[in-house]
C-alpha cells in the first residue's frame, strides 16, 4: 500500500512539471489540436460519427490500427497518409516528454528518500 502511494506522489509530482513546462504544454495543445483536427475531418469526410471519429483518430495515431474502420474516400485515404505521418511523431515526442517528467520525478523522489537532496 505505502509503495503505491509514492508511485501515485511520483507520478502528480510528475504530472506537475509536465503541466509547468512551456514545451511540454505546448505539446499537449499540438496534440490535443491534431485529434480534434482528425475527428473533425472523419466526421466530415467519411460520415462518421462524433464517437467513431475520436475512436478512429485516436487508434490511428496510436499506430494500434483494430482495422474496424478504415477510410472509404480517396481525400480520407490521402489525408490519413499524411497524418500518419505528421501525427505519428508528435505523439511520440509527447510520449517521450512526458516519460522524461516521470523520470525526474522517480529521480528526486528517490534521493529525497535516500536523503541526497
Amino acid at each position: 500500500m505505502i509503495g503505491l502511494i509514492a508511485i501515485a506522489r511520483t507520478i502528480a509530482r510528475g504530472c506537475g512539471s509536465l503541466v509547468r513546462d512551456p514545451q511540454a504544454r505546448g505539446l499537449m495543445f499540438v496534440v490535443l489540436g491534431l485529434v480534434w483536427g482528425g475527428a473533425f475531418f472523419y466526421r466530415q469526410v467519411e460520415d462518421l460519427s462524433w464517437i467513431d471519429s475520436f475512436y478512429f483518430t485516436i487508434v490511428t495515431l496510436t499506430t494500434v490500427g483494430y482495422g474496424d474502420f478504415t477510410p472509404e474516400t480517396t481525400a480520407g485515404k490521402l489525408f490519413t497518409m499524411a497524418y500518419l505521418l505528421i501525427g505519428i511523431g508528435i505523439v511520440v515526442a509527447l510520449a517521450g516528454e512526458v516519460a522524461s517528467h516521470l523520470i525526474r520525478a522517480n529521480t528526486e523522489r528517490r534521493a529525497e528518500r535516500t536523503g541526497e537532496a
